[in-house]
């Protein structure tokens, strides 16, 4: 079985084990809670420490890599100022979908009150201080007092700051550090590999207590969560068509049949890199010069994923109103940057990997606990497949635009 349908399995036999233990064994209940709280807390600590050493070296080498990227040429740069402009569209539109979806279909309020008290290490949610008060702490005082306390957005303009300052040094400094920091990026990978491996242990001690706690509710809530999240990628998947439409000046249906292949190699795989060669066929029937998709759409699969900001802003706000944060338009402009920001250090990742390093920054920054992440990155199955669609659709639609702009010979 893959890690997906392992730590998926995992999480539907601990629901359901805990649902049974509480329907048919009540009196069972506090003994079990008592050995698997204790080990999904444990799981749960270990995908948690490796947030921030993860986060800062993704930062810093996505932020070399596209660099290195904008020097290649004219057409390199005019792609990579479109697919940080469509990172930043994807994001407030979560910012505005979301939390409509959630008022329009909210999560039942018995089961959102059940899965609080039934979630391990979620804790009480912090209050939101003052704007001004929010504003004057971003820029950190000390950066290793920042990233133990979880101040994720002042980790962040402090290693962006850092990224671009290593751009300005001379080039053997600068390879010194890339190299160093490329390095502490594959170690902790290799660290979070090791987490994922044991998920299936700590993901089931996590289902067997919110299972017992909070009954069969929690299946319910799951596929809630699934459905809204989800909802969200399909709307940012939609607007690719458009984006052919006026800004490749392709027709729609031309657009879609040329797309269907690559969305097909995108289900089955889930992996925008296995579908480059459908894309660039897809290009060619759209009528793209192949020098000009030949650099856009592995520039695309490298450093652009359209539906991370969208989605994983979704999950941080699905969190935070789960658990009753109060989402002022000023923090979620906040997370629309923040969610922007680390999608371009997430490219290339496992689906499970990415969730973590790119959602736990955004949840932390609006306020939402990290702790139900543990939970989700077990259902993360169906939103991962839309993600994937939605980025070889949107890859493919940009290469339209940038084709039609480009001079041909």
């Amino acid at each position: 079985m893959s890690q997906a349908t392992r730590i998926l399995s995992s999480l539907l036999i601990g629901l359901s084990a805990g649902v049974a233990l509480a329907a048919f064994a009540p009196g069972a209940v506090p003994g079990t809670i008592a050995v698997a709280e204790p080990v999904g807390t444990a799981w749960l600590h270990g995908l948690q420490m490796t947030i921030a050493p993860l986060v800062v070296s993704l930062l810093v080498t996505g932020v070399a890599a596209t660099a290195e990227a904008a020097k290649a040429g004219r057409l390199a740069g005019r792609a990579i100022t479109l697919y940080v402009a469509f990172l930043f569209a994807s994001a407030t539109i979560a910012a505005l979908v979301t939390p409509l979806i959630l008022a329009i279909v909210p999560l039942p309020a018995a089961s959102a009150a059940a899965l609080r008290g039934a979630l391990v290490g979620a804790g009480p949610v912090p209050a939101v201080p003052p704007l001004g008060e929010f504003f004057a702490g971003i820029v950190p005082t000390n950066i290793v007092h920042a990233a133990a306390n979880d101040a994720f957005l002042s980790l962040i303009i402090f290693t962006l700051v850092f990224a671009f300052a290593i751009a300005r040094i001379e080039a053997e400094g600068r390879a010194l550090l890339v190299r160093f920091f490329t390095a502490l990026r594959d170690a902790m990978l290799v660290v979070i590999d090791w987490v994922l491996w044991i998920a299936p242990a700590g993901v089931f001690a996590l289902a067997l207590v919110v299972g017992a706690r909070a009954g069969s509710g929690a299946f319910g809530a799951l596929v809630h969560y699934i459905l809204v999240v989800s909802s969200v990628g399909v709307i940012v998947t939609l607007l690719a068509y458009p984006v052919a439409r006026f800004g490749g000046g392709v027709p729609l249906t031309r657009f879609a049949r040329a797309a269907l292949p690559s969305q097909a190699v995108a289900i089955s795989t889930q992996s925008s890199l296995a579908s480059v060669p459908a894309m660039i066929e897809g290009a060619r029937g759209l009528d793209v010069p192949v020098e000009t998709a030949g650099v856009t759409l592995p520039l695309a699969v490298a450093i652009f994923r359209v539906t991370g900001p969208s989605m994983n802003l979704a999950v941080a706000i699905y969190v935070a109103t789960w658990f009753g944060v109060a989402l002022s338009p000023a923090t979620l402009a906040i997370g629309v940057v923040v969610a922007t920001l680390t999608s371009l250090g997430s490219v290339s990742l496992p689906g499970t990997v990415s969730y973590v390093s790119a959602i736990a920054p955004i949840a932390g920054t609006i306020g939402a606990p990290v702790a139900p992440l543990g939970l989700l990155v077990a259902v993360e199955t169906i939103p991962d497949i839309i993600r994937t669609v939605g980025n070889v659709t949107m890859d493919l639609a940009t290469t339209a635009w940038l084709g039609r702009r480009e001079p041909r010979d």
